[in-house]
């Protein structure tokens, strides 16, 4: 099943308002690589640089929409939570940038969707990164949890 990116970051949006406030307006799936596009404009610090919470929801997100991505893929429909994460803030980002999650191991999401299947629940790890001018500027590690409905 091929997901419309143009309704689902529409569905998005109503069920996390704070997406409209960061600027996203658009997003790239591929089946295997998500990518967010983001001004920096809505996410600057006070030191005109992007600000670190931006950063760490907008990647939270990305990872979140590329688990739910696949598994509705496949037909199924799950609550998908992070259940951990870890941050690293590598370089400022000075202009606008992009927020990127591949899965490297498609294994690991065969293994999530038979997981959720055979027993209702499964997890996946994934690596995403904010980019800006070429360069990975923060990268969240996380692990998010998918819960049949």
């Amino acid at each position: 099943m091929k997901t419309d990116t143009v309704e689902f970051l529409g569905w998005l949006k109503t069920q996390i308002p704070l997406l409209e406030h960061l600027g996203i307006s658009r997003l790239t799936w591929d089946g295997q690589t998500l990518t967010i596009p983001t001004p920096l404009a809505p996410n600057v610090n006070d030191k005109g640089t992007g600000f670190g919470g931006s950063q760490a929801a907008i990647a939270t997100v990305a990872g979140w929409c590329l688990t739910t991505l696949c598994l509705r893929e496949r037909g199924l429909e799950c609550d998908v939570v992070i259940a951990d994460s870890h941050l690293q803030y590598l370089k400022p980002v000075t202009a606008d940038f992009v927020t990127q999650v591949e899965l490297i191991d498609t294994a690991a999401s065969d293994a999530l969707a038979e997981r959720v299947v055979e027993r209702g629940k499964g997890k996946l790890a994934l690596v995403v990164e904010v980019i800006c001018n070429g360069q990975v500027c923060m990268r969240l590690e996380g692990l998010y949890v998918a819960i049949k409905r």
